[in-house]
């Protein structure tokens, strides 16, 4: 019997975790505390108790197994807390020393993201400095794109036809990154012609995107001092069905035989129909747009195609204005940087160098 109880005694003397320490939650927007130990051997799990000051009493929050050495516990900002971390084994425990005051609070920077600090760094120092040479008058290279090159020689062709201009600004709402890159464009587009007294007829799917459109054909012709060229009827609102939408252009390409046809903005599957009934009309047609799967279509059935990112970079390479300009060079050396350090990563990764991923961890 004597024997029975001192074994028992035994296996209820445990010991407390050593080394409880507790402190602010690094990185975090505050209100959480984070509590770590040592584990101990007798341990079935551990209790963590918390007390909020000026209180005097210790209360349960949570309870982990015996494996977990780091707890994070959520808390209200600014309030000082002390902590006791229990082990226990059955009906046995024992608790750890009371920790020192702590509390939480938000955190300005995030330190394990100093590498996208970098790069926006990075990033703003280009665009700033782009824009300031492009400010100073000096050259900067653009690529030459076939089917913005071409916009001068569709108008100029429409105007000794003594044609309209057809501009289709896609058929998605204003919200569409797509539509507003098209929107840009018809400006440039709605002022050459305007130079030359061309009609510019732009139908519309969406009755937002329509009054839009009215707002920067007008302000094209009062910036070029013709004002009198402006024609409200020309830009108009059909109806938002997509087909009833296709047929009802398809109608004004027959009719009014539009020299200069232009599809720029977000398409679907009506954009084989709209560029082959252009195409039998004999217009010179310029097509552009980000959606992929109707980029065939438009390649196949029209003189010229903006591709991708082509269309968004449609403003600057017409305009030559320094703030879009700028804009445009820097994202390109932007993303030339990033594809210098994927090819240097997948180098050094095939090499079994690991340093150059810690670069871009979290």
């Amino acid at each position: 019997m004597t024997t029975i109880v001192l074994l028992t005694l035994l296996y209820l003397q445990i010991s407390p975790p050593k080394d409880v320490r507790v402190f602010d939650t690094p990185n975090d927007a505050g209100g959480s505390i984070t509590i770590t130990w040592e584990s101990s051997p007798d341990a079935e799990g551990y209790r963590i108790l918390r007390m909020a000051l000026p209180d005097s009493v210790y209360t349960p929050v949570d309870w982990v197994d015996a494996a977990t050495k780091r707890y994070v516990d959520k808390v209200e900002d600014g309030v000082k807390y002390r902590y006791i971390i229990r082990t226990e084994r059955g009906s046995a425990y024992a608790d750890s020393e009371p920790t020192d005051e702590v509390w939480s609070h938000g955190n300005v920077f995030h330190r394990g993201r100093t590498n996208v600090l970098i790069g926006v760094a990075v990033y703003t120092t280009l665009l700033l400095s782009f824009i300031y040479f492009a400010k100073r008058g000096k050259k900067l290279f653009v690529r030459k794109i076939a089917g913005l090159d071409a916009v001068d020689e569709a108008i100029g062709r429409a105007t000794e036809m003594g044609k309209p201009v057809l501009y289709i600004p896609g058929l998605s709402t204003i919200s569409d990154v797509a539509t507003l890159a098209s929107l840009n464009i018809l400006g440039r587009i709605a002022r050459k012609a305007a130079v030359h007294g061309t009609r510019v007829i732009v139908p519309n799917r969406n009755p937002i995107v329509m009054p839009v459109c009215q707002e920067i054909v007008r302000e094209a012709c009062l910036d070029v001092g013709r004002p009198d060229v402006y024609r409200e009827d020309d830009i108009f609102y059909i109806t938002f069905s997509q087909f009833g939408y296709t047929a009802a252009v398809d109608g004004i390409m027959l009719r009014e035989k539009p020299a200069a046809n232009f599809f720029l903005g977000m398409f679907w599957a009506e954009s084989l129909i709209l560029a082959e009934t252009g195409a039998s009309t004999g217009a010179i047609q310029i097509a552009g747009t980000d959606a992929i799967h109707q980029l065939p279509f438009f390649i196949t059935a029209c003189d010229y195609t903006l591709i991708g990112e082509e269309l968004y970079a449609a403003s600057a390479y017409l305009s030559r204005e320094p703030l879009s300009l700028g804009s445009l060079k820097g994202q390109d050396w932007t993303k030339l940087i990033i594809g210098g350090l994927i090819v240097a990563g997948v180098i050094l990764v095939s090499f079994g160098s690991d340093w150059f991923l810690g670069l871009f961890s979290s």
